[in-house]
């Protein structure tokens, strides 16, 4: 059977790593893909990506001569847009599809279709890791087994080094080796986090094969932000909203206001606008969701690539220093960013 495929070149080592640690077979596999092929939603189903010979995917199930596997990679983010459908978070928005890559602005995997659901793993200025689990044919590909001790399992590139020995100081945790630093990643074959100095304390909290899930406690050093400041500011005088900042636009002006906005765009300020310097970045967002007035999130330059990043409809939780509470073209209030996180919606 033919169907449309190319997306994976090469599995990077850390996705792999977590793949097949979570695999539901017995036996650990991977599929090299021989011909271009398509991979589905589900067997004989609907195609939602292509995949060309000698793509690698970690196997994580089978059904007669279908098997089903995890695709991961690269997506920029402007041809993706925010979903709640069917428990992802993701959709391709682009009329022609778009392509996976191996890494931000990297070797192309392969092209999703347009409306294909993802989940969003990790995030980059302008780019966004995506997995989706999916089925193949398998006469299209060879299926070879993978050793769960083989050396792409043990973390990253950024080489951890040899696993701790269990303490005996206390059930539940251990101690890292004197004679080694450990690292500790973000999950099973995922990115450095930190590195641990050797006798370090950790507590075991779970575990998923040869890795543990560990806590480690300590201090560092945080000094107060705007951020910080808004938080104090706005519960000792009452949260402020769009309409108050519209009824008074000199009264509030220096005042910090946190706020869940919806994304719409992100533009440049024209000569008209007054209220900013001509080409000013800024975010125009609604209030509380599609229905809620409108608000000009202003960017610094050293920070537009954060609002590149951002996907249209996309929810998020905003502190800003208020400018004006109504701009002179369109009444519209503008803040400055001080702080900005994304707002994930509940599965």
């Amino acid at each position: 059977m033919n169907q449309p495929g190319r997306l994976w070149s090469a599995l990077p080592a850390g996705a792999l790593a977590w793949a097949l640690l979570a695999s539901p077979l017995p036996a650990q596999s991977v599929a090299r893909v021989r011909m271009a092929e398509n991979v589905r939603r589900e067997p004989n189903g609907e195609v939602l990506a292509r995949v060309e010979p000698s793509a690698v995917l970690p196997v994580v199930g089978r059904q007669d001569r279908w098997l089903q596997v995890d695709m991961e990679g690269w997506v920029w983010s402007r041809s993706l847009q925010v979903t709640d459908q069917e428990g992802f978070d993701l959709t391709v928005s682009e009329a022609q599809g778009e392509n996976l890559r191996e890494a931000p602005s990297g070797p192309i995997l392969g092209r999703l279709g347009r409306g294909t659901l993802l989940r969003e793993i990790e995030r980059r200025p302008g780019w966004i890791k995506v997995r989706r689990r999916a089925w193949i044919w398998s006469a299209s590909v060879v299926e070879t087994s993978v050793s769960p001790d083989a050396p792409e399992e043990a973390g990253s590139s950024s080489d951890p080094g040899p696993r701790s020995a269990p303490s005996a100081r206390r059930p539940g945790g251990f101690t890292a080796a004197n004679a080694q630093v450990t690292a500790l990643l973000s999950a099973p074959g995922g990115d450095t986090l930190a590195r641990t100095a050797p006798g370090t304390e950790m507590e075991i909290l779970g575990r998923e094969g040869s890795w543990a899930r560990v806590r480690l406690e300590g201090w560092v050093w945080v000094p107060p932000t705007e951020a910080g400041v808004a938080a104090e500011e706005d519960a000792g005088e009452g949260a402020l909203t769009p309409a108050d900042l519209s009824a008074n636009p000199s009264g509030y002006r220096g005042r910090v206001v946190s706020w869940e906005l919806q994304f719409i765009s992100l533009e440049r300020a024209e000569k008209v606008r007054t209220d900013f310097f001509e080409g000013e970045p800024f975010l125009l967002t609604r209030f509380g969701g599609g229905d809620g007035p409108f608000v000009y999130v202003a960017l610094s330059p050293d920070r537009v690539q954060e609002g590149e990043g951002l996907l249209p409809l996309e929810r998020l939780s905003v502190t800003g220093r208020v400018r004006t509470g109504a701009s002179s073209l369109t009444g519209t209030p503008i803040i400055d960013l001080v702080a900005l996180e994304h707002v994930r919606e509940d599965p």
